[in-house]
């Protein structure tokens, strides 16, 4: 069972509610070169259209400042309206002073607290930025990175724990310096004048156990909307399976506000394959309903054929397709459920707790397929079509089963 979503305020960014018990926000990442407009915009757009509703975009150069507002610009005309939020490290309070329309066009800042400065200059740069978002009224997000995490608070957490008659763990203290930074930095830009719901908080770290561990620390401390994501989680299966063991286990506490899974690409990927994840995880979870889901068996020596295989893929490639068409023509048809099973073992019973689900033939079974519409046998295929035929029944399920959109 999902614990109750953790209290926390709501942030307005953009178009888009975070926390203030709102659904759990998928977010992504460019990686262009944010001063190419055309491709920042390509991207982007491909990033929204999978789903990310809040995309950050790198803003490191001049070049990259000047070039946020003719990228939102761009955006707007071609009808996408998602929130932009701005990476700032290292030079970010020159880049804000020199680039106010930069600062205008984002949705939201993203502050390293790390990297806005070492020693005397970390507190007036970091205030420089804070009074830029108060002054554009933008939130932040306070983004605190274990890689980048503030060396002088933790030498000093360090120091003074070596002190104690029975000191922690180095990686306990580690721990607990990543909760302190994002804590304090929001102390701080409170007093610098920025509202408390203007305020996001994050902590990442690429260990499961201890993003699990850090998060639960932050929200039994603070009332901020939490983004959670595992930092530097890696390529293919491995970045998927630990992003989706960290963030799963506190989404089930009531822990996040809003999420990324930081998957780092093949040469030449498809970045949106880190929204799809996201969706996928908040789905699992019964969170969230972005696309109908297709339930398939894995396959057994009772399944020597591939074909029940290359339907589920057609089906699945055919409900993506499809899903912008259906969403704007009809009401909750993301709930839907389609089954495609290989053989007769489960694949009756599966069939029918699905919507609609097709029973195909095993090795040695009859060469039918019956079809179950919301527990009910309505029709049984055979012949060269059936993948045509199922799929023609699933537009007609669509068709009958959901409220049609009003306007």
């Amino acid at each position: 069972m999902i614990a109750p979503r953790r209290a926390s305020v709501g942030v307005r960014i953009g178009a888009v509610t975070v926390g203030g018990g709102r659904p759990v926000v998928v977010q992504s990442m460019t990686n262009t070169d944010t001063a190419d407009v055309e491709a920042t915009v390509r991207q982007v757009g491909e990033l929204a259209a999978a789903g990310s509703e809040i995309v950050r975009v790198t803003v490191n150069t001049d070049e990259a400042a000047a070039a946020v507002p003719r990228i939102r610009e761009r955006l707007l005309a071609a009808g996408c309206g998602v929130p932009l939020v701005g990476d700032f490290h290292f030079n970010g309070h020159k880049l804000l002073a020199a680039h106010p329309g930069c600062a205008e066009a984002l949705d939201k800042l993203r502050i390293n607290p790390g990297n806005v400065g070492r020693g005397s200059k970390r507190d007036p740069q970091f205030a420089a930025m804070i009074e830029t978002a108060c002054r554009h009224r933008k939130p932040v997000r306070i983004g605190v990175n274990w890689g980048s995490l503030d060396q002088d608070l933790l030498t000093r957490m360090m120091d003074e724990n070596s002190r104690l008659p029975e000191p922690q763990d180095a990686l306990e203290v580690l721990r607990e310096a990543t909760v302190v930074s994002a804590l304090a930095s929001a102390a701080r830009a409170e007093e610098l004048g920025l509202p408390h719901d203007a305020i996001v908080i994050s902590s990442k770290v690429s260990g499961v156990q201890d993003l699990i561990a850090i998060y639960r620390q932050l929200a039994a401390r603070c009332d901020y909307p939490l983004h959670l994501g595992l930092t530097e989680a890696g390529m293919g299966a491995k970045g998927v399976v630990s992003s989706t063991a960290a963030i799963a286990v506190l989404l089930q506490e009531g822990i996040g506000d809003t999420i990324r899974v930081s998957l780092t690409p093949q040469p030449g990927g498809d970045r949106t394959e880190e929204v799809r994840i996201a969706q996928e995880i908040l789905q699992s979870l019964g969170l969230r309903a972005f696309l109908p889901r297709v339930v398939a068996c894995p396959g057994c020596g009772r399944t020597t054929s591939s074909y029940f295989q290359e339907l589920a893929q057609r089906i699945q490639e055919h409900v993506r397709r499809r899903m912008p068409d259906w969403q704007r023509s009809f009401s909750g048809v993301e709930t839907m459920t389609v089954a495609v099973m290989g053989c007769v073992v489960n694949g009756p019973g599966e069939s029918k707790h699905a919507n609609i689900g097709i029973s195909l033939p095993g090795s040695g079974e009859r060469p039918v397929a019956p079809v179950y519409e919301d527990g009910e046998k309505t029709v049984t295929l055979k012949g060269e079509r059936i993948a045509e035929d199922f799929q023609e029944l699933v537009e007609r399920y669509v068709v009958r089963h959901f409220a049609p959109r009003e306007g």
